[in-house]
């Protein structure tokens, strides 16, 4: 197996372990085993990663994050940014999966798409900091909402994340630099400076920024490169 189906492997290894709350109907109706992580899409070798919160029904179904209401969204929008004009088909909105990754806090699908607990994301953080600091080549995420960006609270200073996004004036325009940790199997420790690029989620409900997104999506993008 190559490194990076190993670290799938041991996600599913966590997850069989110990139960927790997974979308088990979903799951059947998409013929996917229900502890198969759905961990990510895209370019390993891309500068730029798109990171929410956990999958939805569309996702669990296309075996890829981001690919439901907001995803498109959001993939809509960088196909924009590069190509000057909207896809034309669902065939070409997945070409932006050659330049970007796409992943979650966790790789699974909560029941009724409520939030997974802090427990649950600590579970499998391990294997999330290995695909970001050890298999991912990139240093800049876009994080889609608050539980995404609040994620990285432990790889910054004291109280600087959580700082940050209290500065509602600033915090969806300006970058934070935090420093991103793994170990490896062999208890080896890797480490990258990650630039954070803060946007709300693009949910529908999301009534506040929904309207908005697409242009803040296009205002982020125009501060990476990629």
């Amino acid at each position: 197996m190559s490194d990076i189906q190993t670290l799938i492997s041991q996600v599913q290894q966590e997850a069989q372990k110990e139960e927790f709350p997974i979308d088990i109907p979903v799951y059947k109706s998409a013929r996917l085993e229900p502890t198969y992580p759905v961990l990510y899409a895209g370019n390993l070798q891309s500068p730029l990663c798109f990171f929410g919160r956990d999958l939805g029904r569309d996702e669990v179904h296309a075996r890829q994050p981001l690919i439901g209401a907001a995803g498109k969204l959001v993939r809509q929008g960088f196909y924009q940014a590069i190509h000057q004009q909207s896809a034309a088909s669902d065939q070409e909105l997945q070409t932006v999966c050659d330049r970007i990754l796409l992943t979650n806090t966790v790789p699974y699908k909560p029941p009724e798409n409520k939030a997974y607990s802090t427990k649950v994301k600590e579970r499998f953080r391990p294997f999330i900091e290995r695909l970001l600091v050890i298999h991912w080549q990139g240093h800049q995420i876009i994080t889609l909402g608050t539980e995404a960006f609040k994620w990285f609270a432990p790889y910054g200073e004291k109280g600087e994340v959580n700082n940050f996004f209290l500065d509602k004036e600033r915090r969806y325009e300006t970058k934070l630099a935090v420093n991103l940790k793994a170990t490896d199997d062999l208890g080896m420790e890797y480490q990258k400076i990650i630039h954070l690029l803060p946007l709300p989620h693009p949910s529908p409900l999301n009534k506040t920024y929904y309207a908005k997104f697409p242009q803040m999506l296009q205002q982020r993008l125009t501060q990476i490169d990629f």
